[in-house]
């Protein structure tokens, strides 16, 4: 009898402490999964792939001053070069510039025309009318007139009396430049190249028609000498024009 006793005794507060150490634990379960932080999981940003340069717009290395391809991140693909529709009276050959919507036409023949999107600077709004290109600097030297160098003293290093400012990339007219005459006068008009670019499709302070260096090249070695060119005025800014 005693042993069943003994073994009755014993049993009960065994089992007891059992479930309260078992009840504690559960509970102390319960309170660390409650107060533990729900895992999050961080956005992974998305990595946009950089935009393909199409093949028009590539670096041309075999430059004499090897031009970088452009960054077409900067300039919306509405200024990008590409052929249109153009009814026009004008012959093929000639070119137009329309001045209020940044545009120049090369006109082709069938209704046609290669079509780039420019940049206008203030001297670019300062003449409009019929003209021809009388010819093309490939790489050019830039002589700023006597004029601007009396408005920006600055460029006295690059003054005609000192021999204008070498070509090379930093030359505000680029790789090519093509010089506007009307009759035997020579109208201060120039289409030039520039690496710019995020200058195409506005206006300007400083420079005539800008046009990305990679255009320009495509203009110039389509155009020729003598060619009419025909300038459309933007209406907002005749208080520009000379003459």
């Amino acid at each position: 009898m005693r042993g069943k006793l003994s073994t009755k005794v014993i049993s009960k507060p065994i089992a007891r402490r059992a479930f309260i150490v078992g009840a504690s634990a559960l509970t102390l379960c319960g309170c660390v999964s409650a107060r533990e932080p729900i895992g999050r999981v961080t956005p992974v940003a998305e990595v946009k792939p950089k935009p393909v340069v199409p093949l028009m717009y590539a670096a041309l290395p075999n430059e004499q001053f090897p031009i970088p391809a452009v960054d077409i991140s900067q300039v919306d693909e509405k200024w990008w070069r590409t052929e249109v529709d153009y009814p026009t009276d004008e012959k093929a050959g000639t070119v137009i510039v329309d001045t209020p919507n940044r545009y120049l036409y090369h006109i082709q023949s069938g209704g046609r025309a290669v079509r780039y999107g420019v940049g206008v600077g203030r001297d670019g709004f300062s003449w409009a009318g019929r003209g021809h290109i009388a010819y093309k600097r490939k790489w050019p030297r830039w002589n700023p007139p006597d004029e601007m160098v009396a408005r920006q003293p600055e460029l006295e290093p690059y003054s005609i009396a000192n021999g204008g400012m070498p070509p090379g990339l930093n030359n505000p007219l680029g790789s090519h430049a093509l010089y506007i005459h009307q009759g035997n006068r020579d109208t201060i008009y120039r289409i030039h190249g520039s690496p710019e670019f995020r200058t195409i499709g506005k206006a300007v302070s400083s420079g005539c028609i800008r046009m990305l260096n990679q255009d320009v090249i495509h203009l110039a070695d389509n155009v020729q000498d003598g060619s009419t060119i025909v300038v459309i005025p933007d209406p907002a800014m005749q208080h520009l024009m000379v003459g």
